[in-house]
């Protein structure tokens, strides 16, 4: 493999926030420039005056446009037409000059706005596309907010999309099926996220009566489902808590366990998570709920730490990491009923919570760093071999 050291810039919205991009953002930013050496640069147009919310190594330099997109999320309609027009013209010109400045071998954009006029700017970089939910869901409605006109709106974005993507030197995504949903492209490679932390030395010791589950408080989430299942599960096994953490407005979620009669002393809404590996190692069950994933890195994070997993086989992700009854329980996306079955069922037998959290541990190792940051100089070693 290449010893080449490489310029690289992301492009992603933000840094500021708890998210999952820009945690895996910045730990794979730092990581190639503390371990490979290279010159990375993130650019942002969100966050103005606001740090990484993650840690972030000294050496990756940090550009702000300062454009502020999101304006346009409390803007009238006319207004926000107005207002995006604008923004993109600016963004694709500072965006532009600093490619030009900086001349980077490749410019990794998270698909946001700069995917409608990237591979216009003829900086010299290879263009790649960094994609973090499945296909289905890259223009997603929430439930209450879907109608006709969005919809038809959603299939011509598509279509110019393809049309973009197409132009990129590689499209990177997270799943094999990821993959196999863009059956227009022949330039799709699949590579996972990692996972943004250090393995731990140690793992959970599964004493703690505490399931745990890290996510934002949103549709996509399906907490709502979530809490459906606990207020079965919370009847049979009263000495068990439930913890949620995450970032966004918990009102609805509260409305829930109230109508459903939820103890609110054995499940807590917390909000985003400061201390992932502590929270991971003081639970002895983890939960996912989700209708949709992009990939379900907390499930390897939480793998990682010696927990089983019960998880939503939702599109997309989860039933690659997880072998069913091996390191971790499926259950059929949306059943609410077996969802609480299962989260009782690993409650009620101590040594089927080891045996998966042993077999987790182990297949974790695959979504580590150093695995999933060769796989990335692979990659770019390759492109720079085509002219």
């Amino acid at each position: 493999m290449s010893t080449k050291t490489y310029k690289i810039v992301f492009c992603t919205p933000a840094i500021y926030s708890a998210g999952g991009v820009e945690r895996v953002v910045s730990y794979k930013a730092s990581y190639f420039v503390e371990q490979f050496g290279y010159d990375v640069t993130v650019i942002v147009t969100e966050g103005k005056g606001r740090e990484c919310y993650f840690p972030l190594s000294d050496k990756v330099k940090v550009i702000n446009f300062e454009l502020g997109f999101e304006e346009l999320w409390k803007a009238s309609f006319i207004k926000k037409v107005f207002l995006y027009l604008t923004k993109q013209r600016q963004y694709k010109r500072l965006l532009k000059a600093e490619l030009m400045r900086i001349r980077p071998d490749f410019t990794i954009s998270m698909l946001r706005r700069e995917i409608n006029f990237l591979t216009d700017i003829h900086d010299g970089s290879k263009k790649i596309g960094e994609l973090h939910v499945n296909r289905a869901n890259y223009r997603n409605f929430e439930a209450n907010e879907a109608n006709g006109l969005k919809q038809l709106f959603a299939k011509l974005w598509m279509r110019s999309l393809v049309g973009k993507l197409k132009r990129l030197d590689q499209l990177v995504v997270l799943t094999d099926k990821s993959k196999a949903s863009w059956p227009e492209l022949s330039n799709v490679t699949v590579i996972s996220d990692p996972i943004p932390m250090p393995i731990p030395l140690s793992v959970s010791d599964l004493h703690a009566k505490r399931v745990i589950t890290i996510g934002r408080y949103a549709y996509q989430k399906g907490y709502d489902m979530l809490l459906q299942a606990w207020s079965k599960v919370e009847k049979q096994y009263p000495d068990w808590t439930l913890d949620i953490f995450g970032q966004g407005d918990q009102t609805e979620y509260r409305k829930l366990m109230t109508d459903l009669g939820i103890d609110t002393n054995r499940c807590h809404l917390n909000g985003p998570v400061e201390d992932v590996t502590k929270n991971y190692l003081d639970s002895s069950i983890f939960v996912l709920s989700s209708r949709f994933e992009g990939f379900g890195l907390v499930l390897v994070e939480a793998m990682a730490c010696g927990l089983p997993v019960v998880s939503f086989d939702c599109p997309a992700g989860p039933d690659e990491i997880i072998t069913d009854g091996n390191d971790g329980l499926l259950v059929s996306s949306g059943n609410i009923h077996d969802l609480a079955e299962k989260l009782m069922t690993l409650m009620a037998d101590e040594k089927l919570r080891c045996h998966l959290a042993r077999q987790a541990r182990q297949n974790a190792q695959r979504y580590s760093m150093a695995s999933i940051a060769s796989q990335w100089k692979m990659l770019f070693d390759q492109l720079m071999m085509v002219s």
